[in-house]
């Protein structure tokens, strides 16, 4: 059976750092990509119709430029890699849903970079690293 790897991708040195950690893995394994990138989106409950509607179509103009902005210029550069790849986009909490990615995908493991920040900072605002610990439903890898 071939491993299927998710990585959570935001463009940033890190995510770089993860996605060519899980392409020499796939590559090794005979197994694949997953590149997922999730926007952050709070769940307003106040909002009136008329703001309801503005934000759905901003929302979908940030779904249209992440995928155009940052996955298909990735994707475009990982042609050669002798790995198949997919793409996922979702809104939401970064860990939950790039367990909810790696549930759809069957996915063995997921993979993410460390972002660098302060202790102070993930303590107070949290971490994708320490969250998925907690909540993946597959082993997580974090590059550094």
């Amino acid at each position: 059976m071939s491993e299927k790897f998710v990585v959570g991708f935001d463009g940033s040195e890190a995510a770089k750092g993860a996605l060519a950690f899980a392409i020499d893995r796939a590559k090794a394994l005979g197994g694949s990509v997953v590149i997922a990138h999730v926007l952050e989106w709070s769940p307003y409950s106040f909002l009136t119709p008329t703001e309801l509607e503005e934000r759905h179509k901003r929302r979908k103009e940030e779904l249209d430029r992440a995928e155009t902005a940052l996955m298909k210029p990735v994707v475009a550069g990982l042609a050669d890699s002798g790995v198949t790849i997919e793409t996922a986009i979702k809104y939401g909490n970064i860990a939950e849903q790039l367990g909810e990615i790696a549930k759809e995908a069957g996915a063995s493991q997921i993979v993410i970079g460390r972002n660098g920040h302060s202790g102070l900072g993930s303590r107070v605002f949290g971490s994708v690293a320490g969250s998925l610990a907690q909540i993946a439903p597959v082993a997580t890898t974090i590059v550094p």
